[in-house]
């Protein structure tokens, strides 16, 4: 509701410029490919800081959506039964995943695709 009464506020021109630039960002966001994930990586020097709270956003995520499955009457997939899962286990769940399987992942496959199967394992139910 409030970005309804910012946009009455705007010129009629600038309203819609800005709807259809939201629009756009909408349409072209999409899951990170392991692929660009290597080249964040390797971007700059905070390259790996970027790289580590992108996993641990993507783990939070993958728990977040299961436990969303679960209340939606979902057999879960991932089951902590008392151990500990922290934000900084998400790059070494990630990595231990891909040398795991090496081979397995090509590049053009989703980080999630990864992390999910690397909580599944190490979690298992």
């Amino acid at each position: 509701m409030r970005m309804l009464s910012i946009l009455r506020r705007l010129p009629p021109s600038t309203a819609v410029t800005l709807l259809l630039w939201c629009l756009v960002a909408v349409q072209s966001v999409s899951a990170m490919s392991l692929r660009e994930l290597r080249a964040l990586e390797k971007s700059g020097k905070e390259g790996a800081n970027y790289v580590s709270y992108y996993l641990v956003g993507v783990m939070e995520g993958a728990m977040e959506a299961q436990a969303q499955a679960i209340r939606n009457g979902t057999k879960p997939h991932i089951c902590l039964n008392g151990r500990r899962l922290e934000p900084q286990m998400a790059k070494g769940l990630f990595d231990t995943e891909l040398k795991r399987n090496e081979g397995v992942y090509e590049a053009d496959m989703t980080v999630q695709l990864a992390m999910l199967n690397a909580l599944s394992t190490v979690y298992p139910c």
